[in-house]
């Protein structure tokens, strides 16, 4: 069960339990972190979800694939390399300790 360190845009940090295998943006919606709205429900096409991942974690991650890519390029104004939808995250329990900061709104 890996723990996960969300920095909320106001800098005050939530560490949260997640489940092995649910998504990050599964484990922020199950713990109230509101600022990750996850509008449709983790199906990558809305970007609701975005986050930063943590430069020390950014290489332990699956690379995004062409349709995050995609989605990040068109819909996130201030999209950085470390930038990813936290859909399509899965978690393990080699990213206990995972540290990942929203974002303000994109919206």
């Amino acid at each position: 069960m890996p723990n996960i360190t969300f920095i909320l845009p106001d800098e005050n940090q939530l560490t949260v339990a997640a489940s092995d295998g649910e998504s990050l943006m599964q484990a922020a919606v199950d713990n109230g972190i509101e600022e990750i709205t996850a509008d449709c429900g983790g199906c990558c096409s809305c970007a609701t979800c975005h986050c930063y991942i943590d430069d020390a974690w950014k290489d332990k991650l699956e690379p995004a694939d062409e349709m995050e890519t995609a989605l990040l390029d068109s819909a996130i104004e201030n999209k950085q390399a470390n930038s990813r939808l936290s859909c399509q995250i899965f978690l393990t329990s080699d990213l206990d300790g995972l540290v990942v900061k929203i974002p303000e709104s994109d919206w």
